[in-house]
């Protein structure tokens, strides 16, 4: 089997990186190596499992074609039939085995939302859903911390970026990512007319420094003043930072901290989340394309979700289902949404 063999190499790749001694001299590296490789060990020793009842099965076949006894017969269907059974259940173990081998489960999340086609309704809109997954983060006990934002004049943002600690925050929260749209009579509307914005989600797990070497010498940092809303310094000091990674073309900015030390720290989170995904997709080219696919382009085309108030109705089009009570759910009660995406994906 062509998984069988890839695992193989990847496991003695794993084997040579825990026979180097410079990996003993880290003790984070040893320990997520080891963890990898013990968990491709039981995978591959089940792939294993699977290939030994295959053949089982096809020379018990082979048998049962050959022989001309009915009492023989009998006994040989008998055989090939708890074969089955025991494949059948082997197929599902390595199934499961297999799907959790591709995924990142982390604990910490950072989200991106930021305002695309529509003006200062996208905006409005941006910071409608930062209060809904702040406030959905507050009733599963996870904490959320802002990390960088650009405020509008009006109470929204061009963009906000935040962290979310918690139990299984990047299996809950992987769906949210993707174009959201919102249908609405905006306040400053006044012949009535129903508009129609759109913003960017996307949901980055955390990577660590272990996860993702940046050298410093493909970064370049710009630094300058922290800006308030409509654009004024607020700080005599050039705390703010941006950084572009040069080999990706990558850039992110961070100004919401005091000191220009915190804010590097912080942007250098959201790079590594950011380089990490791009890595997950080039060695994994089945997993979906996480960020690029979240974020889109901001175009009401790219919808996956609409938030129709006309309506009082939510509606996510990946699922083609609706969910009522549009109020309720931006002030965090998310859960069902949460759950019906998490059984189609796994029917899927």
């Amino acid at each position: 089997m062509e998984n069988n063999e890839e695992t193989k190499k990847e496991l003695e790749k794993l084997e040579e990186q825990l026979q180097d001694p410079e990996i003993y001299n880290n003790a984070e590296k040893l320990k997520k190596v080891s963890k990898k490789y013990n968990e491709l060990k039981k995978f591959f020793n089940k792939l294993n499992q699977l290939e030994e009842i295959t053949h089982k099965i096809f020379s018990t076949e082979k048998m049962l074609n050959k022989e001309s006894n009915p009492e023989m017969i009998e006994m040989i269907k008998q055989e090939i039939k708890k074969l089955e059974e025991k494949k059948v259940e082997l197929e599902k173990a390595f199934q499961e085995e297999n799907d959790n081998s591709g995924k990142i489960e982390k604990n910490v999340v950072i989200m991106e939302i930021r305002a695309g086609t529509g003006g200062d309704e996208a905006g409005l809109f941006v910071a409608d859903l930062f209060r809904m997954y702040s406030r959905f983060a507050e009733k599963m006990e996870w904490k959320a911390k802002i990390i960088s934002s650009h405020p509008t004049t009006i109470n929204g943002f061009k963009e906000i970026i935040f962290e979310i600690k918690g139990k299984n925050v990047y299996g809950l929260l992987q769906n949210e990512s993707g174009i959201h749209r919102v249908q609405r009579i905006p306040d400053t509307e006044k012949n009535g007319r129903i508009h129609t914005s759109a913003v960017s989600v996307a949901v980055l797990p955390e990577a660590k420094e272990i996860d993702i070497k940046i050298e410093n010498k493909d970064l370049r940092m710009d630094y300058f003043r922290a800006s308030g809303h409509g654009g004024q310094n607020v700080q005599k000091n050039e705390t703010a930072i941006r950084i572009t990674h040069l080999p990706t073309n990558t850039v992110v900015s961070c100004q919401d901290e005091r000191s220009q030390g915190q804010n590097r720290e912080r942007a250098l989170t959201i790079l590594r989340s950011r380089l990490l995904v791009k890595k997950e997709e080039e060695e994994n080219r089945s997993v979906k394309e996480k960020r690029q696919s979240q974020v889109g382009t901001g175009d009401r085309s790219e919808k996956i979700r609409t938030f129709n108030f006309p309506q009082d109705r939510v509606t996510d089009h990946r699922i083609h289902k609706s969910w009522h009570g549009l109020e309720q759910i931006l002030s965090g009660n998310i859960e069902s949404i949460i759950k019906d995406m998490e059984k189609q994906n796994k029917e899927n």
